[in-house]
């Protein structure tokens, strides 16, 4: 079985997700999708801790809690699929691989709170730790990359110029055709990035 990776960019409520693997050194997208990571897709469900601002702290933690169980679950649901059909065409899911916004541990739920850039950044965490709690439901290893310093990081790993690594990035889309968007991009390049450095 050859190795593929599963390359996941989280937004509020939905993920990008693409899976590619190596032939020759070079990625291949294999997967595009953008699976949703609740049920119900409005600004209360997409924004969990905007909406437990609202109320009591103790219900703002049972609804944030109730959400991060369900886009784990829809997560789970999405990966699935997806393993299963690779494997029927001699890929094995060997990681999933996700950029974070930052590695500061966020403060209690009373401090984020009162914060609006907390809240913001506590949103974005919520899904991206669904999808890393997701992989390890399915017992696949999560690997983690600073968005930030992604694309430095890229083209020192791949040893790569920063121009023909975005121009790569971009011609991997064009046989899949739209939505290849920077969030495809990411998504591609951590999956890449994740089964160059395995």
């Amino acid at each position: 079985m050859k190795g593929a990776a599963l390359g996941l960019r989280a937004h509020s409520g939905w993920t990008a997700l693409v899976a590619v693997s190596l032939e020759n050194d070079a990625p291949r997208v294999l997967v595009r999708q953008r699976p949703k990571l609740v049920e119900t897709f409005t600004y209360e469900f997409r924004q969990p801790y905007h909406t437990a601002q609202k109320v009591s702290l103790d219900k703002g933690r049972e609804f944030i809690s109730r959400v991060e169980l369900e886009a784990q679950r829809l997560a789970e649901e999405a990966i699935r699929p997806i393993r299963a059909g690779l494997r029927k065409e001699g890929y094995e899911l060997t990681c999933v691989a996700l950029p974070l916004a930052s590695t500061r541990p966020l403060p209690d739920l009373d401090k984020v709170l009162s914060s609006h850039a907390l809240i913001h950044s506590a949103d974005g965490e919520l899904f991206r730790r669904a999808l890393i709690q997701a992989s390890k439901h399915w017992h696949i290893t999560a690997v983690t990359f600073q968005e930030r310093e992604l694309f430095p990081a890229a083209c020192k790993i791949l040893r790569i110029q920063l121009d023909d690594l975005r121009a790569r990035l971009t011609a991997l889309g064009k046989p899949i055709g739209a939505p290849w968007s920077q969030d495809e991009k990411i998504a591609a390049l951590v999956a890449w990035l994740a089964l160059y450095s395995r």
